[in-house]
């Protein structure tokens, strides 16, 4: 059986180039070459029009009769005889090195844009990566604190997850986004941890944003950045995800690091896969989206994970827009298939104020259990968790009762659970885009919530808890369970 890690390094002789002059046909961001031989799937093409400048491409299918080419930068001003295409013989690689990686901006083919030189040492790699075995992965365990208390303390990130997190336009993604990069940190100091930032057709306003951002807070030492702005070419955010991912695969399994991916928008690369389809001709599946739009989701998001001979991780937090916030479109429908759970960004928690604006009723983190708990992160935390959804699902009830009959017509009990829930969503849910929580300080608030219900209702943790955390905390008293003031 071949070594887990060993299926990331390339295994096969390189061919050496050939070069054909003219093309047969251009659609849209595709060129046609006809009669061509000795040429692999996914292969670096190099197209050279009549201004004499090489463009970078790739071999998208290939039969006995043609081959058809994706083209990063644009087919703009190829005209058919006088174009000359070089295939290298080699896959779309990448140099990787961790000196020369970290704290640098690339933009979304790999090239340079903070204006450093380029990597020259290290060793390349093919950008595709090969499947994990199955065999070699290690089950994620350990805790990844974000700072964010609805996410840290509700819906546990761990390392070797994939989490998405399903936003809708207009919703503030990318300030979430930033904040996590900005907080992201493992609980023991003695372990390497790093983070990769790529982004799929970002505005110039937005890719400035987070650059600036990561560089006032320090923090973009550990970061690798990889932007596909909103006016490069559409096929280029093809490649972006694949590039930030060998990146972090480097950096984990070879560096022995633990690394943190954000992805965002997927939703700009899905779009991008449905223009190639279409330019293709292929039959569209659901709105559109070709049928594999699944299996190529897959391959991306299934670089996530540990492996058993190695000390590093791959962690994804990909984000994605969902369409008229629709949580069934295509994209976010397959993303909640391949991933362990969703962090779901809700338009009517916004419109009041609270931010990050996670609805953490739908939201889910399959592999929470197994990261938390006694020397993970506190014996607590688990059926704390557990009790703040139920009184936050109950409360959500009596706030549709009270629309309609009138808070004054409740009983005290419902009243003491709108209390709760004006005080969550203000204190819990809400904090600032700049403030950082400990999760010893989010389960702390959380206690000091819950404390605010009689203690009847406390049926999701034991009395001993209650004694420990709830009543033995002098800062957690429910001091006879008054409301707590909401924070501006």
């Amino acid at each position: 059986m071949k070594n887990s890690q060993d299926t990331n390094k390339l295994d096969h002789m390189s061919r050496p180039p050939i070069e054909y002059m003219g093309i047969d046909s251009v659609n849209g961001p595709l060129i046609i070459v006809k009669d061509v031989r000795d040429v692999g799937f996914g292969e670096r093409v190099e197209v050279t029009g009549p201004d004499g400048a090489p463009r970078q491409g790739r071999v998208l299918s290939i039969s006995e009769e043609a081959a058809v080419i994706e083209v990063f930068q644009g087919t703009s001003g190829l005209n058919q005889p006088d174009s000359r295409v070089r295939f290298t013989g080699r896959p779309f690689e990448i140099i990787v090195s961790r000196d020369e990686v970290l704290g640098r901006i690339f933009g979304g083919l790999g090239q340079p844009i903070d204006g450093g030189p380029a990597p020259f040492k290290g060793e390349r790699r093919n950008i595709n990566g090969y499947p994990i075995n199955p065999v070699a992965r290690a089950y994620p365990r350990d805790f990844i604190q974000t700072g964010i208390s609805a996410i840290d303390g509700m819906n546990t990130l761990v390392r070797g997850q994939k989490l998405p997190i399903f936003s809708g336009s207009g919703l503030p993604h990318n300030d979430l986004a930033a904040q996590i990069v900005r907080q992201a940190r493992l609980l023991t100091d003695q372990e390497g941890f790093a983070i990769v930032f790529g982004a799929m057709g970002v505005r110039h306003d937005e890719a400035e944003g987070f650059r600036r951002s990561f560089e006032e807070s320090g923090v973009l030492k550990n970061v690798s950045m990889f932007l596909n702005l909103a006016d490069d070419s559409t096929v280029e955010r093809l490649i972006t995800p694949r590039i930030a991912l060998t990146v972090a695969e480097f950096l984990a399994f070879e560096e022995g690091m633990h690394v943190l991916v954000i992805l965002t928008d997927m939703t700009n690369y899905c779009e991008a896969l449905r223009e190639v389809a279409t330019s293709k001709g292929e039959v569209p599946s659901r709105k559109g989206y070709p049928g594999y739009l699944y299996s190529d989701l897959a391959s991306i998001y299934e670089r996530a994970g540990r492996l058993t001979d190695r000390t590093g991780s791959v962690t994804q937090i990909p984000i994605l827009t969902m369409p008229d916030d629709d949580i069934t479109h295509p994209i976010p429908d397959l993303t909640g298939y391949i991933t362990e759970g969703q962090i779901v960004l809700e338009r009517a928690l916004f419109q009041k104020g609270v931010y990050p604006p996670i609805n953490v009723l739908p939201s889910l983190s399959r592999l929470m259990s197994d990261g938390i708990g006694e020397g993970r992160t506190r014996e607590d935390h688990r059926d704390l968790s557990s009790q703040l959804y139920a009184a936050y699902a109950r409360a959500r009830q009596v706030q549709r009762l009270a629309s309609i009959i009138g808070e004054e017509d409740l009983s005290v009990t419902d009243k003491r659970y709108l209390s709760f829930a004006r005080a969550f969503e203000n204190r819990f849910l809400s904090q600032k885009s700049n403030e950082d929580r400990s999760i010893f300080d989010t389960l702390d608030l959380g206690w000091e919530l819950i404390m605010l219900l009689p203690e009847q209702e406390l049926t999701r943790v034991r009395k001993e808890e209650i004694e420990k955390y709830g009543k033995g905390n002098g800062k957690n008293s429910n001091a006879g369970n008054q409301e707590q003031p909401a924070s501006p």
